[in-house]
């Protein structure tokens, strides 16, 4: 049983950690794949730097996406993500604590799937984690290898 992973590009560890547990409570089969900033996720998609040798046929069935990444932004990442073949159709949603509207304008004009902004609340986090598989991952589930 192959199953396509999810690559969470978040550099805040206690975000990391709420997406980790909201997987498991939300019984998430996908396995989270884990970057820390704008940087790794472009060489964790791409197979370069510390990720060279990785099949770049092996793409994630979805990015979370933080927009507030160190090295390389969010926004960035996904106009990469976007620009590239091989990876432009893959689903990418915004998941951030931005307030601001013109990020969201942003995200969604460069193309991003979804945009969601994280709660304060575990319970409330669970909700949206069992709603982004509902959407974009069970739907996944017919196109594995």
């Amino acid at each position: 049983m192959s199953e396509k992973y999810v690559l969470l590009a978040e550099d805040n560890p206690d975000d990391v950690t709420l997406t980790e547990m909201a997987f498991k409570r939300g019984k998430v089969a996908n396995k989270l794949e884990i970057v820390r900033d704008g940087r790794e996720a472009l060489d964790f998609l791409f197979g370069q730097c510390q990720y060279a040798g990785k099949d770049p046929n092996d793409k994630p069935a979805l990015v979370l996406l933080d927009l507030k990444l160190p090295l390389v932004s969010g926004l960035d990442v996904l106009k990469e993500i976007r620009a590239d073949k091989n990876t432009s159709s893959v689903p990418v949603i915004i998941l951030t604590s931005s307030m601001d509207d013109s990020d969201q304008q942003e995200s969604l004009k460069l193309g991003a799937n979804d945009y969601i902004r994280k709660p304060t609340g575990f319970l409330q986090f669970i909700e949206i984690i069992q709603q982004i598989k509902t959407k974009w991952l069970n739907s996944n589930e017919s196109h594995h290898r």
